[in-house]
């Protein structure tokens, strides 16, 4: 067991490191209501969170519920400004520098110099090496269910408190996971959830490379990738896999698990990958040709707004560069009326 970290807390709870959260949990957001007026009386209103923390007297404030569609229906929970002032400081000063090192390289999710194009890169590697080694080899794809919702926080807890011991610090982490949400799961909204569920499943990731010696293992989030030789060590991983996931975490998977010859691919992250290419799901691409259709329809209302528009498609077009996408993009960029003034 790794030595637990003490006395932590009250080093960081300073003007200046708090003052740093708030220009992070702003960023972007200084036309929005709420942030407008915490910034009205800014110093004011970082000295009553500071105080609040320091004196153990921080509880979270009220969560504003609401529902999104893309790209699944979804309910979230939103908290306050100066909560998310609050979970930027919690994630960055504790979270960040004690917890992430403690991560397997293959995990990529809200880690930095990672994200989904490493994974999706780092995955097709695996899979010329493996399909090198075993041209019959098996991938067993995982995914859990209802994931953020099925999070036990009793057990969240106690991953937390296993690295560290500061008693100020434990408070601060009870009132984020417990106070104002349901007995079960962590709300999708929270900047602290993310990190949250990788800390959760990062007892996966060191079942899987530890106690299976698997070798080729990729996850990004809820979502996890396991290059197998055969149909049989697939049958026999996935097994235990289920097992620990739920006598350990009380998490299930989901009915989208799955195991299958290499050979047809798998989808992943809005891909479909191959050991020798990777390709953009049909349904990505038809979400695109929707939205160039609306653009272009408001473009010749004179109501597309061209700034917004534009960082829409370079962030698409970053997307769609990962795979074999080429002359698909071109098509894209074609249709693009407003691009080209037509």
């Amino acid at each position: 067991m790794p030595k637990r970290v003490d006395n932590i807390f009250y080093q960081k709870v300073k003007f200046r490191k708090m003052y740093e959260a708030y220009q992070r949990a702003s960023k972007q957001k200084h036309q929005n209501k709420e942030v407008i007026l915490f910034e009205m009386d800014l110093g004011s209103n970082l000295l009553s969170l500071l105080n609040d923390v320091y004196y153990g007297r921080y509880k979270i404030g009220i969560y504003r519920k609401f529902t999104v569609y893309e790209p699944k229906e979804r309910i979230i929970l939103a908290l306050p400004f100066r909560d998310r002032v609050l979970q930027q400081w919690y994630v960055e000063e504790f979270i960040k520098p004690i917890f992430l090192p403690k991560m397997i390289s293959h995990s990529f999710a809200c880690i930095e110099k990672r994200g989904s194009h490493l994974a999706v890169i780092t995955l097709e590697k695996f899979m010329k090496r493996k399909y090198k080694e075993n041209p019959d080899y098996y991938i067993l794809k995982g995914d859990i269910s209802k994931f953020f919702n099925s999070i036990d926080k009793n057990i969240l807890f106690k991953l937390v408190a296993r690295r560290i011991k500061d008693k100020a610090f434990l408070e601060c982490t009870k009132s984020i996971l417990f106070d104002g949400t349901p007995k079960k799961g962590i709300p999708i909204g929270n900047y602290t959830s993310q990190f949250f569920a990788n800390i959760y499943l990062n007892e996966l990731d060191h079942f899987i490379k530890e106690k299976l010696k698997i070798k080729y293992y990729v996850r990004y989030m809820d979502d996890f990738i396991l290059l197998l030789d055969s149909k049989e060590d697939a049958i026999l991983t996935l097994e235990k896999i289920r097992k620990f996931l739920n006598k350990n975490l009380e998490l299930d998977l989901n009915k989208k698990t799955n195991y299958f010859k290499a050979k047809q691919g798998v989808t992943f992250l809005g891909y479909h990958i191959y050991q020798n290419k990777v390709r953009l799901l049909n349904r990505n691409k038809k979400k695109i040709y929707k939205k160039v259709k609306i653009w272009n329809k408001l473009y010749e209302e004179n109501s597309l707004d061209l700034l917004k528009t534009a960082e829409r498609l370079k962030a698409w077009i970053g997307h769609a560069s990962l795979g074999d996408n080429y002359e698909f993009i071109e098509k894209i960029k074609a249709k693009c009326k407003w691009l080209y003034n037509e």
